[in-house]
């Protein structure tokens, strides 16, 4: 119980140090306070994370305060999601982070609430009333966790002018695709001057030629996910489907690796490359990568990379297994930081509130870093030259 209580606290002190990065984005002390009561909330061990429910955890009398923070008061939430973003690169910041794209869909009632419609959510696996938003992960050997955030708005909200003006959304809130705002999510890092070195997607962003020209364009390294229909240019083709390069591939071509932990163990696969787009600069490569599974061979999927010359097949593994980061954010942010518990229908409400949810997980992926270190630094053997100190010593 004592070391609970002492976790609470830690969380409670990282929190406000996390809230004052952006107090000043708040011009009265009302949303303020309530910004920060609403963090501290979404991560109180709840079994419903609702208005009512982080009211009551902060003392409030009702959910009216919280409501209005969320979808009344005036206050960017992109520029505190920029501060967010500050304290993750001060603390996670790596120059070989990999920035990975992927969307979850949120499941909704009704027909109210901004970009909700049947679409296909590949949280639920299946086609179901729900909003869904495209993020941005940052991954590091030290943590991972969620740095940006777009609602995808479906047509048939862009189409209908004052339906979006009733959510919130604005008439410069044009239509875009899920693509389209990864796009604009990495270019935002790369402005920003974000510390990564590779991208990575699944095939729904990863199969875009025009997305993957742009980022080989600024020369950020990538492995993008993409469908066995895909086409890529060799020495014998213009347009060389990527599932024939691998016909015929010699046994000792293909290696047996894992690409990271799962939720039932390593995920282990064959693996092998092929080296395509032979006109290049000497010190880059572009390559096509079969990840073959183990009990049914005949399901292969393939991934598209552009890289350094010098770049190995294990270290191109390591990359596409990186994905799955993004899944761990999704379902830790969930599960204890309330992503997913949420009571707002506008436009802008959305955003303020995966804002905070994000900032909440942000400071507990932090948190746990600083945990992972402490635990390696009092296992870690002691250095030769503090041993011979020692040993001078005695």
């Amino acid at each position: 119980m004592g070391g609970d209580l002492a976790d609470v606290r830690l969380w409670a002190r990282e929190l406000d140090l996390v809230h004052e990065r952006f107090v000043h984005r708040f011009s009265r002390s009302e949303p303020r306070e309530s910004a920060l009561a609403y963090m501290r909330g979404l991560i109180a061990p709840l079994q419903r994370k609702n208005g009512w429910t982080v009211a009551e955890e902060a003392g409030h009398g009702g959910p009216d305060r919280i409501q209005r923070m969320l979808n009344r008061i005036e206050w960017d939430a992109d520029e505190v999601l920029d501060d967010v973003r500050e304290y993750v690169v001060e603390n996670l910041g790596d120059p070989e982070a990999v920035l990975i794209v992927d969307d979850t869909g949120f499941l909704k009632k009704g027909t109210r609430s901004a970009g909700v419609q049947r679409q296909y959510s590949g949280t639920a696996g299946r086609t179901e009333n729900c909003q869904v938003g495209v993020f941005l992960g940052y991954a590091t050997p030290r943590g991972r966790t969620l740095i940006d955030r777009r609602l995808y708005l479906p047509t048939s909200w862009t189409d209908d002018r004052e339906r979006c003006r009733r959510a919130g959304i604005g008439d410069e809130v044009a239509f875009a695709t899920k693509v389209a705002m990864a796009k604009a999510m990495v270019r935002k890092a790369i402005a920003d001057g974000l510390p990564f070195s590779w991208v990575t997607a699944d095939a729904a962003y990863g199969f875009s030629k025009g997305w993957r020209f742009e980022l080989e364009q600024a020369d950020v390294f990538h492995v993008m996910s993409t469908t066995r229909h895909d086409t890529v240019v060799t020495r014998w083709a213009m347009d060389h489907p990527v599932h024939d390069l691998f016909n015929g591939l010699p046994r000792q071509k293909w290696k047996r690796r894992s690409c990271g932990a799962g939720a039932h163990g390593l995920r282990v696969y064959d693996w092998a490359r092929v080296e395509v787009r032979p006109w290049h600069r000497p010190d880059r490569r572009h390559w096509v990568i079969a990840r073959r599974s183990v009990s049914r061979p005949d399901e292969i999927s393939y991934y598209i990379a552009y890289c350094p010359a010098e770049t190995t097949l294990d270290q191109l593994i390591r990359i596409a297994g990186s994905r799955w980061a993004i899944e761990e954010c999704f379902q830790t942010a969930k599960q204890e930081c309330g992503l997913d518990d949420y009571q707002v229908r506008r436009y802008p409400g959305w955003h303020r509130h995966m804002t905070l949810a994000m900032a909440a997980h942000a400071c507990l992926t932090i948190l746990r870093a600083r945990e992972l270190d402490t635990g390696k630094a009092e296992t870690d053997p002691p250095s030769s030259s503090t041993s011979a100190s020692q040993k001078s010593d005695a």
